[in-house]
């Protein structure tokens, strides 16, 4: 007969929690036996002999070896320490800042927020424990990522700017104005000489669009070294993802970043939750259905709408599937919905094959 025995809590399976709340110039450190209860507090500065302070006073105050981190601001101002816990072999774990609730009648201060991220820890499954997300190639998976969008929006906004100082000028510059803005044309507005007759206000005009028009070549030319960097790094971490319908260097450097590695999601229910594409439940009366969730990681779900949107567009199968549902009486939306959580299944599945794979490296025998 199959027994369900109970999941263990982290305050089961450790001997002292260490919660850490995290500065610009300093942290707050409080460690605490697994019941909750203090043992000792402390406040470090946020750089190298700080962190090896802590370790030497972790190793003063736990009592036994078994010690985890609870970190809040694992990723932002903790970071360094996140490193220097990681590298000494302690289980480190990302704590959320507390919210209203988990504050109310307790007040406000480092030594409050210490002990709050130590009581989330402990309340934390032992199966479901958050660990920081990974460096290396990830982390500069996430720096492009944030320099495109960077690129991006100043891009459109650039381009919006050159359109209408273009609608402002002659028959010429409204036609240029209308048409689509190719690297030929750019370059040919940043060469354009003004008139010997033309008056200021045509001067300050032709000036400012030269400049748009080299900061767009330029901006183009930065978006391509992006994706093509971009490229390289998935290719290394997840061999065989890009060949994938629907799925380009960007979307799956997106999925790869929040991934991060394989543990963080339990499986793809926890990881379609991550991306907001597990469906909740909208049934009222005789109607029955479910929608899209609106949490979660909003980046990855802006890729995984996008690959949905370009399977739906080219892929031969999805459309097949997308015709079928249709005739069952589904609405675009409904199958969109659907759809998400499929890619969402099939990204958690690939991106765990692959990078285990890759993390245990090629065989040897």
């Amino acid at each position: 007969m199959e027994r369900n025995w109970p999941v263990p809590m982290l305050a089961d399976i450790v001997d002292a929690v260490v919660g850490v709340d995290t500065h610009r110039d300093t942290h707050q450190v409080e460690i605490a036996l697994p019941n909750g209860a203090p043992l000792a507090t402390t406040t470090i500065s946020n750089d190298s002999s700080g962190y090896a302070e802590l370790l030497a006073w972790i190793v003063d105050h736990a009592p036994g070896p078994r010690v985890a981190l609870s970190i809040e601001g694992a990723r932002s101002y903790g970071i360094g320490l996140t490193r220097a816990a990681a590298a000494a072999g302690l289980m480190v774990l990302e704590s959320e800042q507390p919210s209203r609730t988990t504050r109310r009648g307790k007040g406000k201060s480092d030594p409050i927020d210490a002990h709050l991220a130590v009581l989330a820890a402990l309340r934390l499954r032992a199966d479901r424990l958050p660990t920081p997300r990974s460096d290396g190639d990830r982390e500069a998976l996430r720096i492009l990522l944030t320099t495109r969008d960077e690129l991006t929006t100043t891009s459109t906004a650039q381009t919006n700017r050159l359109r209408a100082l273009l609608l402002s000028g002659d028959d010429a510059d409204r036609r240029v104005a209308r048409s689509k803005l190719t690297d030929s044309t750019l370059g040919a507005l940043a060469r354009r000489r003004q008139p010997r007759d033309a008056s200021r206000e045509q001067a300050v005009r032709q000036g400012e669009i030269r400049r748009l028009a080299l900061a767009l070549r330029e901006a183009g030319r930065a978006l391509k070294t992006n994706r093509a960097q971009m490229q390289t790094i998935v290719n290394d971490l997840a061999p065989g993802l890009l060949d994938r319908p629907g799925i380009g260097p960007v979307c799956a450097a997106q999925t790869i970043a929040s991934f991060s590695h394989v543990g963080r999601c339990r499986n793809d229910a926890a990881f379609a939750a991550l991306a907001g594409t597990s469906p909740l439940e909208a049934s009222s009366g005789r109607t029955v259905r479910h929608r899209l969730n609106r949490s979660g990681d909003r980046q990855l779900n802006r890729a995984i709408h996008t690959i949905a949107n370009t399977r739906m567009r080219s892929c031969a199968t999805t459309r097949a599937y997308v015709a079928r549902r249709t005739a069952e009486g589904k609405t675009t939306s409904e199958i969109r919905r659907c759809l998400k959580r499929y890619i969402a299944r099939e990204l958690y599945r690939s991106l765990t094959t692959a990078m285990t794979t890759t993390a245990e490296g090629p065989d040897q025998s």
